[in-house]
């Protein structure tokens, strides 16, 4: 079955839910538009004894494409990566709470979730993501083979730098590992099938990495090792670009101390992998992430959180003795 068939009908499904989709066929119809209009004017070119373009397709920068097939796909990206981390966000932020937090947020959402609610409700968000990230890919593949450009690839790498690439959320690793964290926690859940095959976390070497399996061998590998200690996260944070640190890791990173936070980093500091400036402001923390790697190594974790707490306490003393420092004017 052709990829965009089956978009359609998994998407299908989706809009009883009013979550927004990326319109392939309208995408699609843009362009065989401008490739007809091309051949046209191409063939008239021939007729009145001009030179003709050459090929049957569109033209680099093509004014017709540009001005309709860029604009209508931003939106559509924005839209789906808005709604996929407002979704994320409201489902942790219910899995984590407890006490009458959590009671009130059940209320306020009209429904009882129970375990296996849950677990669906995070596989069908870690669906939507990847197959909507699979979209996108596509009709950008599209585009530049019509057009022999490389608009597509330049456009994927634009949506990037505007934190609207769906796989760069921080919400969708801390879906997987929510949904890992669930399914331990209930053993005879069964794997689904059909367009959603698995997560997991695995150590190759002794470096943890959080995969994910779509349909058509399709998947996404998050590499959960911090690039500054070059250790497994500890206390995970993931910033707006989608690179994941240890939260003492990232506050050095970003010259801050951990008592203010990240928060008070900078906003033209830079991402310390890719360089990408103002990722800090959308910073997440990790707390399903931290939940499943201290199940999943408890030994390390043990011995990591020992030489944490006595960091911390160091930074946290020198951070109020230099304040003291500064207020008395030493």
């Amino acid at each position: 079955m052709k990829f965009c068939k089956r978009y359609e009908e998994y998407m299908q499904g989706r809009r009883e839910k009013e979550l927004p989709v990326v319109g392939l066929k309208k995408l699609k119809k843009i362009l065989k538009r401008c490739r007809r209009d091309f051949q046209s004017q191409n063939q008239h070119g021939e007729e009145e004894g001009g030179s003709p373009h050459g090929g049957n397709r569109c033209p680099d920068r093509c004014p017709v494409c540009d001005g309709t097939f860029f604009p209508s796909l931003l939106k559509e990206m924005s839209a789906v990566v808005g709604c996929f981390n407002e979704r994320a966000q409201k489902l942790l932020e219910l899995h984590l709470a407890s006490g009458f937090g959590k009671y009130l947020m059940c209320f306020g959402s009209k429904s009882q979730r129970n375990h296996g609610a849950l677990i669906q409700e995070g596989k069908d968000l870690v669906t939507y993501a990847i197959i909507n990230s699979i979209a996108m890919r596509k009709i950008l593949k599209k585009y530049d083979k019509v057009h022999y450009s490389k608009q597509g690839q330049a456009f994927r790498s634009q949506a990037q730098s505007m934190h609207i690439e769906i796989l760069q959320s921080p919400w969708l690793c801390e879906l997987m590992a929510f949904y890992v964290n669930l399914r331990q926690s209930k053993v005879n859940s069964k794997a689904f099938v059909g367009l959603f095959e698995d997560c997991s976390l695995t150590f190759d070497d002794d470096k943890p990495m959080l995969a994910c399996g779509l349909f058509d061998s399709t998947k996404v590998d998050i590499d959960l090792t911090c690039s500054i200690c070059l250790d497994t996260v500890f206390d995970p944070v993931s910033l707006a670009c989608g690179h994941i640190f240890c939260f003492m890791c990232c506050c050095s990173a970003g010259s801050v101390s951990i008592v203010d936070g990240l928060k008070a980093v900078d906003p033209k500091a830079k991402c310390p992998l890719c360089r990408q400036a103002g990722v800090y402001a959308g910073a997440v923390h990790l707390d399903e992430l931290n939940i499943l790697l201290s199940r999943s190594c408890p030994d390390y974790w043990e011995e990591r959180l020992q030489s944490e707490r006595v960091e911390r306490v160091r930074r946290t003393k020198e951070h109020w003795q230099s304040q003291c420092q500064a207020f008395l004017g030493v």
